[in-house]
């Protein structure tokens, strides 16, 4: 009886394509996993990381207008670099780097004495804030290269003029519980 070449060649073609539609499937399908799994690691990491960035720079800065030491809370800051430090992209992870350097210099000015000078605060105020902007591009980018450079961020310090206004108020916070005076339209 003669082999079915033709029958053959078919049949192990069709085997053989198989087995690598299969192989091919399973690589791309696991790097489109792996993809998956960085991108939403390093958009939580991002998230903890400005959370944890606010707090710290928040309490500095209200700490230097009130006039008392700082009850920094380094823990979870601690913890979001770590966090930064498994998934973020480089350029993230170099301006996340120069943030904490910034914020360390913030720290030194307290060690034994209370600043008062507004000009004292002005330099580390305003590498927060431009430091917190370049990071949020950097996070942005590596989460989507296609995103835009944004001039402005939302969040992280306030501006400049906030600071100087309460400054100038001597510390006081708004009075609590009272109204505005600037009501919304159609509401007395």
């Amino acid at each position: 009886m003669p082999v079915p070449w033709d029958l053959l060649i078919s049949t192990a073609g069709g085997v053989t394509a198989t087995i690598v539609g299969v192989v091919a499937g399973g690589v791309v399908g696991r790097h489109g996993q792996n993809r998956k799994w960085l991108q939403e690691s390093r958009t939580a990491a991002y998230e903890r990381f400005l959370q944890a960035f606010g707090a710290i720079e928040m309490e500095h800065r209200e700490a230097f207008l009130e006039q008392r030491r700082p009850a920094a809370e380094w823990g979870p800051f601690n913890a979001a670099i770590q966090s930064l430090s498994l998934v973020a992209s480089r350029e993230a992870a170099d301006e996340a780097e120069r943030l904490c350097e910034v914020i360390e210099d913030f720290t030194i000015l307290f060690h034994g004495r209370q600043p008062t000078d507004l000009e004292e605060l002005r330099p580390f105020h305003t590498a927060l804030h431009e430091g917190h902007l370049r990071f949020v591009n950097a996070a942005r980018r590596s989460l989507d290269g296609s995103q835009e450079r944004l001039a402005r961020a939302l969040g992280g310090p306030s501006p400049w003029r906030g600071v100087e206004s309460f400054y100038e108020r001597g510390g006081e916070a708004e009075p609590k519980n009272q109204p505005s005076p600037v009501q919304s339209p159609g509401h007395p």
